[in-house]
């Protein structure tokens, strides 16, 4: 099937890491963007994490008006003009708002550790959400994707601890302390961070799904979205890539390439591959 319209995770599907070099990727998404169609990257990190900051430096001025970026887990979506990237829509909470997702994370926090002995560290400078390090004495290095043992290494934790719920009573939870700070949460996890904000992945790819692809006439059943994370962590806990999954969404194709097969959201096609998988696909697109 010819799509119009690509959606894509960066790290882990499109490129390795975001340290590693992105040519590759590049190289297959220029004749795409050229072509019109239209390749949207879905990631939980910010724009100076993609490509440094300079992708929009690294590609032909032609292309960028059919590229578009949904960043920071909702927070923001990106076009580009006159060559440069801008905001097209945002999702950020006042300091008041700010102030209640942070103290539902301490208190998250707070909880783990006095009733479950179980000791974390908090990423709180976040645009619209906090991370809560299950695992802080785990160090990632380049390898910012999901990784099995690290679904192992959590549930471990959790029932050393006695949280018999595991990752899905942590999510419960969080979104629970935040209806008692006054304000809807919505919590996901990777297995070593529970991310704690008022928005996800569904948020960006619905904003580009209503506010950009119906302009051009494209419909869900026109689009494809790829991933690495779109796995089950444990019953009920899906991966973060399955929250490009959505009722705006849901006609459309969805395919991961993470190197294992695991449980998967019944939308979702396994290729494999990593990332070579994904650059194939580009390639004839």
């Amino acid at each position: 099937m010819k799509y119009k319209a690509i959606f894509f995770d960066w790290d882990g599907t499109a490129v390795l890491s975001r340290t590693a070099p992105t040519e590759v990727v590049r190289e297959c998404m220029i004749p795409l963007l050229r072509e019109g169609k239209k390749l949207i990257i879905v990631s939980g990190t910010t724009y100076e994490n993609i490509a440094e900051g300079k992708l929009h430096e690294l590609l032909p001025k032609d292309c960028l008006n059919n590229l578009y970026l949904g960043l920071g887990r909702g927070a923001y979506n990106y076009g580009f003009k006159d060559g440069q990237p801008v905001i097209l829509q945002e999702n950020m909470p006042n300091l008041e708002e700010l102030m209640k997702i942070h103290r539902a994370s301490y208190r998250l926090h707070e909880e783990l550790l006095v009733k479950y002995d179980i000791c974390t560290d908090i990423v709180f400078n976040r645009p619209n959400y906090c991370k809560v390090d299950l695992m802080a004495a785990h160090v990632r290095g380049g390898k910012l994707f999901l990784q099995q043992e690290e679904i192992d290494q959590v549930k471990e934790i959790l029932t050393e601890g006695g949280l018999t719920g595991g990752l899905l009573e942590v999510l419960a939870l969080s979104e629970k302390l935040g209806e008692e700070e006054g304000i809807k949460l919505k919590a996901t996890t990777d297995a070593k961070y529970v991310e704690v904000g008022i928005s996800t992945k569904s948020d960006n790819v619905n904003y580009f799904m209503d506010h950009v692809l119906t302009d051009f006439g494209i419909s869900a059943e026109d689009c494809c979205f790829w991933g690495d994370e779109y796995c089950y962590l444990t019953e009920g806990v899906p991966g973060s890539d399955a929250y490009m999954i959505t009722d705006m969404t849901r006609e459309g194709d969805f395919f991961d390439v993470s190197k294992e097969n695991r449980t998967l959201p019944a939308e979702v096609k396994w290729l494999g591959g990593g990332i070579e998988t994904f650059h194939e696909f580009l390639r004839k697109a």
